[in-house]
């Protein structure tokens, strides 16, 4: 397993091609799995189910169609993103575990700041209650999004992935509908009131690691 962590604002399709190339490689054995922790320019990406009309401010930052999995999502400066090049093949072709594990390692990143994450049945990515904001008209707590994930699977190699946000302008997000959901916001670790640091996120993500994909704990 390689960990790549580049500094620096990180050209979309620039990592596009490497992921896909690197893809190609763990496929036929020539290269070792990969995490590429990166930071991008502010940019909208589209994946596989995005809507045009969820795109409500086409002219505020650069559009790429993704060829991920899931809808319209940001990404820019402050946010994590975790582009994971992964044998799913080797690790047991169940897909619906593989996307489980990826959300599993998410919350637990985020369980080592203390912060809750939770997933929601017909919801992608992973969200937190914000027990500091009004309920909601119905009475239920709050809860805002605070990573995505998105994969893409080529000869049962895994690229695109995961994001999660640290300290980015939330106001960004304000030019589409975060994955389709409109009913419900996004937050970040700053925002929370965690003065947490891209570099302690990344700690986080490599002490958590192995306990989600190398235990059975997944499961």
């Amino acid at each position: 397993m390689e960990w790549i962590t580049s500094d620096g604002l990180v050209d979309y399709q620039t990592a596009v091609e490497f992921m896909e190339n690197r893809a190609a490689q763990i496929a036929v054995g020539t290269a070792d799995e990969c995490i590429w922790l990166v930071e991008h320019p502010p940019l909208y990406t589209a994946g596989t189910s995005a809507k045009p009309e969820d795109l409500t401010d086409p002219d505020r930052f650069e559009v790429h169609t993704s060829k991920r999995g899931g809808q319209y999502t940001y990404h820019g400066p402050g946010q994590r993103v975790v582009y994971v090049m992964l044998d799913v093949g080797k690790r047991g072709r169940d897909v619906r575990k593989f996307v489980k594990q990826l959300e599993t390692w998410v919350i637990a990143a985020l369980a080592e700041f203390n912060v809750r994450g939770e997933i929601r049945e017909g919801r992608v990515g992973v969200w937190v209650e914000r027990d500091d904001k009004p309920l909601t008209a119905t009475g239920a707590k709050t809860e805002d999004k605070i990573a995505a994930i998105g994969i893409r699977l080529r000869k049962w190699v895994s690229f695109h992935g995961i994001s999660i946000n640290v300290e980015p302008d939330l106001d960004h997000f304000s030019g589409i509908v975060p994955c389709g959901i409109s009913e419900h916001g996004v937050t970040s670790l700053v925002d929370l009131g965690l003065p947490v640091t891209m570099d302690d996120v990344d700690l986080a993500l490599r002490r958590t690691f192995d306990q989600v994909f190398s235990s059975q704990a997944a499961l």
